[in-house]
């Protein structure tokens, strides 16, 4: 039998898991803070958790990645329509605001993205002929 198979989780853990599960936004924004504060523990690309070193400098440059963007459009190139539907979607703004956020370029579509959301924006925006720059 492998290990994997038989594994069983504590009641304490099925708790703390749960109950992580369940925060908002904030609240785990808050808890990353704390965690990376209190304890020298953070959050890498992708979820993995790096542990910051006692002495060394490995664990400067894992606090250096950044984890959260801004969603700028720059440009709409030819197609200012198709890029004004994008940017309505993205943003839920009403048709005029859209409208008024691509003519007015650079414009910021999104604050404090995921880095997996970002590059989905920016697909978007790139298929319907903008163009975007992630900061």
């Amino acid at each position: 039998m492998s290990e994997e198979a038989v594994m069983e989780f504590s009641a304490a853990t099925k708790e703390m898991g749960d109950k992580i599960a369940g925060l908002t936004l904030k609240e785990a924004r808050e808890l990353s803070e704390y965690l990376k504060e209190e304890h020298k523990i953070e959050a890498a690309a992708g979820g993995a958790v790096v542990m910051g070193g006692g002495g060394g400098g490995g664990g400067e440059e894992a606090a250096e990645a950044k984890t959260e963007f801004d969603v700028i459009l720059t440009g709409f190139g030819d197609k200012k329509l198709d890029v004004v539907k994008v940017v309505k979607t993205i943003t839920g703004a009403s048709l005029m605001e859209a409208k008024k956020m691509v003519e007015g370029c650079p414009a910021t579509l999104k604050e404090g993205a995921a880095k997996e959301e970002c590059d989905k924006i920016k697909a978007d925006v790139e298929a319907a002929g903008g163009s975007i720059e992630l900061k």
